[in-house]
């Protein structure tokens, strides 16, 4: 496997105008101690970046539209030749703001969509009128012919509704549909004893499996579910199936569930590199290095790439190398992201002789 940045979460601000149960960075309006980097701060990382890689970047928070100057950043990676995203919550779109997303060259746009209706995703968000919100930028995308996938994501409190958000982003236009399965980071810790259950866990990527084998227009994705990867391989071969999965647009080309720190990463508002957007542990600071020094030399890297360094039954399993357990996951629960993934209890079928699998190239 090799280890390119393919896809980059900057978050460009930690400020938000929501208050989210379940945010990773606990963002909210006034944020202490976390201020915005400068414009020609924004300018120099993406100088780095597009002089080592050509990964797709994706302008995040906090709420990336909170920035006067977030236009201006999307703007001069596009004349870098990086392919700019945005991740909004949507409550701030408006025709301008569309306008703006297109002439500044951003290829996609994903949105939050975490019920079917306003009363749980309002719950969700903390904010009345968050899904009236976001459901209007909806109908902007649309009106502007702007692609946008839509995250949604999930804990016992809203798992019910799995299967009418899928019905429900399939009938609003979306390309794709990205299912998170909870990580618990920043206020995630808060809703601990809401993390759906293991048995559950497994019964929702189930259903998913079934689901994605029978959808011809709607890609789908279960985010934070690495060991998916594995599920798809076995049912396949149980049914006898050929399902083949189809790529995303601006996927990471990845054939493994969990990239973080192999193909992905997070640069957080205080230009540390993170291995992705829920794990909480620094490799480096752009302050201090370079993005390819700290991509190419980082101890934290190097240790979350050697597969054979996974613990327990991560590090014995046959799927390793298409799965890989969540690494945040198992530090956010376990305080060591080296553990095996604590919401797969799948055991490994060779245990102390693990075969490794490969698999077709996937996001």
């Amino acid at each position: 496997m090799d280890f390119e940045p393919k896809w980059i979460a900057w978050e460009i601000t930690r400020r938000c105008n929501l208050k989210c149960v379940h945010c990773r960075s606990s963002s909210e309006i006034d944020v202490i101690g976390h201020p915005d980097f400068s414009l020609q701060e924004a300018y120099r990382i993406l100088d780095e970046i597009a002089a080592y890689a050509n990964p797709v970047m994706v302008l995040s928070g906090g709420e990336p539209l909170l920035r006067s100057d977030v236009f201006e950043i999307a703007q001069y990676g596009t004349d870098l030749g990086l392919r700019m995203c945005l991740a909004t919550n949507g409550t701030l779109v408006t025709d301008a703001i569309c306008e703006q997303i297109k002439a500044t060259g951003i290829k996609m746009v994903s949105l939050s969509l975490d019920g079917a209706c306003a009363k749980t995703h309002d719950n969700f968000r903390n904010q009345a009128g968050a899904f009236d919100g976001t459901m209007n930028a909806i109908r902007l995308f649309n009106k502007h012919n702007i692609p946008f996938l839509i995250n949604s994501s999930f804990t016992v409190r809203n798992r019910e509704e799995i299967p009418e958000i899928y019905r429900l982003v399939k009938s609003l236009g979306a390309s794709a549909w990205y299912m998170f399965m909870i990580v618990p980071t920043g206020r995630g810790e808060d809703i601990m004893e809401e993390l759906i259950p293991i048995k559950i866990y497994d019964e929702i990527l189930e259903w998913h499996y079934q689901t994605e084998k029978e959808e011809t227009k709607l890609l789908m994705r279960p985010t934070c579910a690495p060991h998916y990867y594995r599920v798809v391989r076995q049912k396949a071969k149980e049914e006898g199936s050929n399902f083949k999965r189809r790529n995303l647009k601006f996927s990471t080309g990845g054939s493994k569930g969990c990239l973080a720190g192999q193909l992905i990463c997070l640069i957080d508002v205080d230009e540390n590199i993170l291995p992705c957007s829920y794990f909480p542990k620094s490799a480096g600071s752009l302050k201090e290095q370079s993005f390819k020094e700290i991509w190419e030399d980082s101890t934290l890297f190097h240790e979350m790439r050697d597969f054979k360094g996974y613990k327990d039954n991560c590090g014995i399993c046959e799927y390793v190398n298409v799965c890989g357990g969540c690494r945040a996951r198992a530090y956010a629960m376990t305080g060591d992201y080296l553990a095996q993934e604590p919401f797969c209890d799948y055991r490994p079928g060779k245990a102390g002789n693990r075969k490794k699998e490969t698999g077709d190239k996937e996001d």
